[in-house]
């Protein structure tokens, strides 16, 4: 499978992140992503905002839903979503109902491992279920939280690798990383490459980044197209 990049678009206004997403797209990456924050603010019309402006990218819903799994995939592939994120610490008749969406409306998604007391468990149940690519998650608050007590901040790198050898679906790796760790996830086996908060979105303030964003970007996806084919493991 070849990389990909996705920008998570951590935001709060539409206009602003339809302004992201445009220079993003100018950059090369290849997915857009409605951020949580965005789902928040600004729900299906901020999805079908984006589908408007970009009729023929894919675009992921960060819904994390945890509940009436199949309403809300059904409401985001008609506002325009090809891409819904479910949570592993989900029932799994949730999870069930989200892949059963999937599959009635034409979407893929994206099973979300955030909290889970076993990584690479989840992960393995996700898949199982019918989830088409994993997100190995290492939550906000979490790793804030961990730092502040002095330890050492988790990382998705922690794992990632056994989460890799654990599904046979494209895995992405999602919390904390620094450019150069997000860039390397393909080295581990991990084809989808999401930069977002804090990389190009401001963590604190859900912003986009000051600086030369596109640039920045370019560069990125420059490096990350560049390394080639990632193998999936056959199940």
């Amino acid at each position: 499978m070849k990389p990909i990049v996705q920008i998570s678009l951590d935001l709060t206004n539409i206009d602003e992140a339809l302004e992201t997403a445009a220079l993003a797209m100018r950059a090369g990456v290849d997915w857009l992503e409605a951020g949580t924050p965005l789902i928040l603010a600004e729900g299906l019309h901020g999805v079908r905002k984006l589908r408007e402006a970009f009729p023929d990218t894919p675009i992921v819903a960060d819904l994390k839903t945890m509940d009436g799994g199949y309403l809300e995939a059904e409401m985001m592939a008609r506002a325009g979503a090809t891409h819904v994120v479910v949570m592993a610490r989900a029932h799994e008749e949730t999870i069930k109902c989200v892949v059963q969406a999937g599959k009635d409306h034409g979407i893929k998604v994206m099973g979300d491992n955030l909290g889970c007391p076993d990584m690479v468990q989840g992960a393995r149940f996700l898949e199982d279920l019918g989830c088409d690519f994993i997100v190995h998650h290492i939550g906000y608050d979490e790793r804030r939280g961990i730092a502040a007590q002095g330890k050492r901040m988790p990382s998705p790198l922690d794992q990632l690798k056994e989460i890799v050898d654990a599904v046979s679906i494209p895995v992405q790796a999602v919390g904390g990383l620094s450019l150069e760790q997000a860039i390397s996830t393909p080295g581990f086996g991990a084809p989808l490459v999401v930069l977002g908060a804090p990389l190009t979105i401001d963590a604190d303030a859900f912003k986009t980044a000051d600086g030369d964003l596109e640039a920045s970007l370019r560069k990125i996806c420059a490096a990350v197209h560049a390394h080639g084919d990632v193998a999936i493991k056959q199940k």
